[in-house]
């Protein structure tokens, strides 16, 4: 079983209790002795802790270890950058060999942690791209740019680390996300990263067994790494409060961000936001049918509860019936059961309440349901109070009545797909406008043949961190960023997010040394 105290500082030090970690597989099978057992647990009692049952515990950090950590990320974090970059890259290279010669580890824990395996391999898969070494060399190249010569000069533009950057992984998927920090690491920041307690246990495998090791191996100051483990409010205040934090990497709800982002900003702190997303997928006349359905059954990865799954279509009227045969076809295939099964893409449902209310307005305002919706357990029977929803396709017909529903305003964390229609004659203009209207700017993708639907989708669609046609829409490809988007997915900085970029400030350098005769460097009209 898997155990991590506290890290500050480059050790490891008691925290305040254990959070014990039950494998989500038999939680579903047994969930009172689980429970029952973590609680006892947790309290103290000296009890044996099956593995069968638990795949680990950490231990939750105080605020006086919070404060030590950034007091120590402050004072390592000069040393740190002044590695070479080289030697700072050495750690990305590392990690993407972890990623892929410990992949059953790591798919294990996830696992454990609830992810299906599927979904998994799909998130390992994408901090490997992360990772790739085009990935890296690009980082490079964008981290330093060549020196080159103007009027004399020797001139050169480059990236420099803002300092003590602090990681707040998302709840749903901390592990893959906390990946995050790796690259923040490589820019000559310092790190001080909080593993929420409602899912712990990747965060300290991946910070204690695969990045801490390679740091020290570096030579890294033990302040340049911490991880802690507290509720996220608590130390959000805190780091928001320390003049030893200076940017704050958040992963969250977008009203909690955008409501971050303006306090971080009269803090003089930077925001980096990863927040909510409603991905929209463009089916056109001439697409390949099969291949958008299977695009868009992606929308039923861990039941709907990540942020770059497409969450609406807009199919073109002469397409519909195609693209709906097929894609109802796939989607009944798709059933409930235990993560360790590698046909399981779907996780427990957390919103269920929600997913019941946006589901009754999208009928109440002539919308069809065309199959889905049950709640039902773990073996996909149905039960009220099943943790799963069998997944849900409706069917809108016009933009218009579309653009009024919540189902295709927001964030939808469930497994509804909501398919709009619009009316005939189809107009590429309104679907593109009903695309840069979405508040949320993520993904947004295309499936169409037609080469000069490529391009204005490519060239007019604004909204969005990431645009991808004819392809996986939630794929993740080396050397193009997989986080970050427009609107109330960024904020007002947002954009596709190079972690390095974004904890970074650029800088122009001018070396005067060789200009001759000397005093005309005081020619300011020379260039």
């Amino acid at each position: 079983m898997h155990s991590y105290e506290v890290w500050v500082a480059g050790e490891a030090e008691p925290g305040t209790r254990w959070v014990y970690w039950p494998r989500v597989g038999q939680l579903l099978r047994e969930p009172f002795e689980v429970l029952g057992l973590k609680a006892r647990l947790e309290r103290g009692e000296d009890l044996p802790c099956e593995d069968r049952l638990f795949a680990g515990r950490v231990a939750l950090s105080s605020p006086e270890q919070g404060l030590r950590a950034l007091a120590a990320a402050r004072a390592a974090q000069p040393a740190w950058a002044r590695v070479t970059l080289a030697d700072r890259l050495e750690l990305l290279h590392a990690v993407h060999r972890a990623v892929v010669e410990r992949r059953d580890e790591l798919i294990a824990l996830l696992v454990a942690e609830g992810h299906p395996v599927r979904l998994a391999g799909w998130e390992l898969d994408s901090v490997a791209c992360a990772f790739h070494p085009d990935s890296v060399a690009d980082f490079a190249a964008r981290l330093r740019e060549p020196e080159r010569t103007s009027v004399g000069r020797r001139v050169r533009m480059v990236r420099k680390p803002d300092g003590v950057v602090c990681l707040s992984p998302p709840r749903n998927a901390p592990t893959s996300n906390s990946f995050y920090g790796a690259m923040v690491l490589a820019a000559g920041n310092s790190l001080v990263v909080n593993a929420p307690p409602t899912a712990p246990l990747g965060v300290g495998f991946v910070y204690r067994e695969i990045v801490a090791p390679v740091l020290e191996r570096l030579g890294a100051p033990p302040g340049t790494l911490s991880v802690l483990s507290t509720h996220a409010r608590a130390v959000l205040r805190q780091w928001m409060d320390s003049p030893d934090c200076d940017d704050l990497v958040f992963f969250g709800g977008s009203e909690q961000g955008l409501a971050l982002e303006r306090e971080c900003v009269a803090a003089g702190k930077k925001p980096v936001l990863e927040l909510s997303g409603n991905d929209g997928v463009l089916v056109w006349d001439d697409a390949e049918a099969d291949l958008a359905a299977r695009a868009l059954c992606e929308r039923y990865y861990g039941s709907g509860q990540i942020c770059m799954t497409p969450k609406f279509a807009i199919v073109h009227p002469e397409a519909a019936d195609r693209l709906l045969k097929e894609l109802l076809e796939r989607v009944r295939e798709i059933r409930p059961g235990p993560p360790e099964d590698p046909r399981t893409v779907l996780s427990p449902v957390v919103k269920r309440a929600e997913f019941t209310a946006f589901l009754d307005e999208v009928l109440a305002a002539g919308g069809e349901l065309l199959c889905g919706g049950e709640f039902v357990d773990v073996d996909d029977v149905p039960a009220t109070a099943g943790p799963f929803i069998r997944p849900a396709v409706v069917r809108v017909d016009g933009l218009a009545t579309a653009g009024r529903l919540r189902a295709f305003r927001e964030e939808t964390f469930f497994p509804l797909l909501c398919v709009v229609v619009p009316e005939a004659p189809a107009a590429l203009d309104e679907a593109i406008a009903f695309l840069n209207a979405n508040r949320y700017g993520l993904r947004n993708s295309l499936w169409a043949r037609d080469e000069r639907v490529i391009e204005r989708f490519c060239d007019e669609v604004v909204n969005g961190g990431m645009l991808k046609v004819n392809d996986s829409h939630i794929g993740c490809l080396p050397v193009l960023p997989y986080n970050g988007g427009t609107g109330a997915t960024g904020g007002v900085f947002g954009e596709a997010n190079q972690p390095a970029v974004r904890t970074t400030h650029l800088q122009s350098i001018a070396v005067a040394t060789l200009v001759r005769p000397r005093e005309s460097v005081f020619d300011h009209a020379a260039g």
